[in-house]
């Protein structure tokens, strides 16, 4: 399953929860999860098909800055 990681700004369990609706709308997300411990809080997101721009575009939304790794 691909999988594609992220440099963000969301840094807590809150900012986790606040992003959740967002990335409950990508397409073909299978799994998604935020190292809040790493300085750079990474996100890794894996799905066969998944578009990485759509990820990059919702964490937007929600608010957060976000770049590929």
């Amino acid at each position: 399953m691909p999988e594609y990681q992220f440099k963000t700004s969301i840094n807590c369990g809150n900012c986790v929860k606040l992003v959740t609706m967002y990335m409950d709308e990508v397409p073909n997300l299978a799994s998604w999860q935020v190292d809040t411990a790493n300085p750079d809080k990474i996100l890794t997101v894996k799905g066969e098909g998944l578009d990485a721009a759509a990820v990059l575009e919702k964490v937007k939304e929600a608010g957060f800055t976000i770049e590929a790794v």
